[in-house]
């Protein structure tokens, strides 16, 4: 093998290792999303008697830290190696 082709092999290893990792925290993120921050909206919402306070502060909180991994994931995907 020659030089070039392993370092093409490598840059290609590196890359596909980066977008697996962004892919998996990209899906905490949106499960953070989801579970942490819209069902306990809706299920508040959708109640009888309905206590939003805290509810609306853990919603905001879930929202916040999915908004950061999906940052956090974009930011990991400008290492990609051309």
């Amino acid at each position: 093998m020659s030089d070039g082709d392993e370092d093409a092999r490598d840059k290609l290893v590196a890359n596909e290792r980066i977008k697996f990792s962004a892919t998996y925290a990209n899906g905490l993120a949106v499960a953070i999303f989801a579970v942490g921050g819209f069902a306990p909206f809706i299920s508040t919402a959708l109640s009888d008697r309905p206590h939003f306070e805290p509810v609306l502060f853990a919603t905001v909180v879930c929202w916040i830290m999915s908004g950061a991994k999906h940052w956090g994931v974009r930011h990991a995907l400008r290492d990609l190696r051309p």
